[in-house]
């Protein structure tokens, strides 16, 4: 009764109202934080949008101009710490932005369900990756840093981009253990990488589910005010805590986020 109330204020409410805006502001700004520090909380943001009565590909759309605000904010305040290494992050980033246009257009014709299950597999061996061998990720491999930019690992972040142009709940962990696991940057480092690779496809994404009439524009902006200041904090808490931190925060975030598309599918 109290979730029906919820939605139906939701749906009817001015988005401009004082309680919608701090609503819209105060959710970004979660989403942000967490996106920033480790990623898939673009999950609530789906969840609050489709409350508000918006099909699932219109919130999937209206979602990433918030994304796009929040990540550049973050690859910025990281590339002023010197913790953003440019020429990586566009080796990484030029694949998962081509990646990217493929599924966001693939987005935009089907399902996404059977992409989350796979997902919730691919997850699960992730987190026994990052707990059982936390050295890696904490520090980085070395010897990696140095190695080309293979075909593999090319078509590796461009899947990566495709299914981050499909739906970018989860994207920025898929980017993240990529990172470090086959161009050795440790997880902060990998972390910066992240956002700007998100920064770089996110327009690309935009574009597609722009021309398929998906955004919702109001919504969006004023739900990127609270992405931007989220974005921030998110930035200061990863520079000051460090790597050990960012692991222990992605683990969390992945348990909860296998536990949601479990529940959602079974």
């Amino acid at each position: 009764m109290i979730f029906e109330n919820i939605t139906i204020y939701l749906q009817n409410a001015d988005i401009f109202s004082l309680p919608m805006l701090a609503i819209l502001t105060f959710v970004g700004f979660v989403v942000g934080f967490v996106n920033t520090v480790a990623g898939s909380a673009t999950a609530i943001t789906y969840m609050l949008f489709m409350a508000m009565g918006m099909p699932v590909g219109v919130a999937n759309a209206t979602s990433r101009v918030g994304v796009l605000l929040q990540f550049t904010t973050s690859s910025l305040m990281f590339r002023k710490k010197g913790l953003l290494n440019f020429r990586k992050a566009f080796k990484i980033g030029i694949p998962v932005m081509f990646g990217s246009v493929f599924g966001a257009e693939f987005a935009a014709l089907v399902d996404q369900h059977i992409f989350e299950i796979i997902l919730a597999i691919f997850l699960a061996v992730m987190i026994f990756f990052m707990f059982y061998d936390a050295k890696t990720f904490i520090n980085g491999q070395p010897n990696k840093k140095t190695e080309r930019f293979t075909l593999i690992k090319w078509i590796a972040f461009f899947i990566i981009g495709f299914y981050g142009g499909f739906t970018h709940v989860g994207v920025g962990i898929l980017l993240i253990f990529a990172s470090v696991m086959l161009t050795g940057l440790n997880i902060v480092e990998a972390n910066a990488v992240k956002q700007f690779a998100v920064m770089l496809y996110t327009p690309v994404a935009l574009a597609v589910f722009a021309f398929h009439g998906q955004i919702n524009w109001e919504v969006g902006l004023i739900y990127s005010t609270g992405n931007v200041l989220g974005a921030i904090a998110g930035t200061k808490t990863t520079i000051r805590f460090g790597g050990n931190f960012i692991r222990w925060c992605v683990m969390l975030i992945i348990l909860i986020f296998i536990g949601q598309l479990i529940l959602k599918n079974v």
